[in-house]
């Protein structure tokens, strides 16, 4: 299962919002390597991410860049007025499609995470819902 904004049934290449952090993920790997941060400045998810990350993170192919024992998995939360301040997490990619759907303007958020030595990183945000749909169509 699949939590990226392709997954969503109909979604182009052009996902509005879509905002992916790969350059900034890769630059924080590279000073880690360099011994410019330590493991401390870089392993510090939160409890509750790792619990989500263990029961319903989705397992990637990519080893952990930093521990590079464990493949990582992608948890992902979404955003918005009619959902609780914390954000709900997003557990299948049903539940995702079924939001994508709704009238409301979501912003998900895909947090890549280390389940055994703590490794963090945002991967990726893009929005969802009508404003998403909208966005896409006029981008097309």
């Amino acid at each position: 299962m699949s939590f990226r904004p392709e997954s969503l049934r109909g979604a182009s290449s052009h996902v509005a919002g879509h905002v992916d952090y790969r350059l900034a993920r890769n630059s924080i790997v590279s000073e880690f390597r360099k011994g410019r941060l330590s493991r401390l400045d870089v392993c510090d998810a939160h409890p509750e991410l790792l619990r989500a990350a263990i029961n319903v993170g989705e397992e990637t192919r990519e080893d952990c860049p930093i521990c590079e024992e464990t493949k990582v998995r992608l948890v992902s939360y979404v955003f918005g007025s009619r959902l609780p301040p914390s954000g709900k997490c997003v557990t299948t990619k049903r539940e995702l499609a079924r939001l994508s759907k709704g009238t409301a303007d979501l912003a998900c958020y895909v947090v890549e995470v280390c389940p055994n030595c703590s490794w963090n990183h945002l991967a990726q945000t893009f929005a969802l819902g009508r404003r998403a749909r909208t966005a896409g169509r006029s981008a097309t």
